[in-house]
């Protein structure tokens, strides 16, 4: 399986780039491309995805202090994918990190159009946090 990791570098604490990404109210803000509304139950996330996808289910691992940010997306049809992503001091600051699979039956534009948006979405975590400073 094809695979991408995208890394983008932020200059706030890894703790605090951790806390934004496990937050669902944040979610709408930096991944505006498939999130309008997030409802949380029961610890899974609904996320409304405000297109023709519908709503999608986002369950991330045990909050944890190692900055392991791995969550797992259930399409409505059912279909998983386990999205690996970490967040890791760098000095003073901190980096992102996101793998981007090419599914099976996935084109190469899709994929393209996936790691795209990934980077698209952890370049506005970067300006979020950053501007907050």
């Amino acid at each position: 399986m094809r695979s991408r990791t995208i890394s983008i570098d932020i200059a706030v604490p890894a703790d605090t780039v951790y806390r934004c990404v496990r937050d669902p109210e944040q979610l709408p803000l930096w991944a505006a491309g498939i999130c309008k509304s997030v409802t949380v139950q029961e610890g899974v996330w609904h996320v409304d995805t405000g297109t023709e996808l519908g709503t999608v289910q986002m369950a991330f691992c045990a909050d944890n202090s190692l900055g392991v940010l791995d969550h797992t997306v259930t399409l409505p049809d059912g279909r998983s994918q386990n999205n690996p992503m970490r967040v890791i001091a760098n000095g003073e600051g901190s980096e992102v990190m996101l793998t981007v699979f090419q599914t099976e039956g996935m084109s190469d534009e899709t994929f393209v159009r996936d790691v795209q948006a990934v980077t698209r979405d952890l370049k506005t975590i970067k300006m979020l946090l950053e501007t907050q400073r």
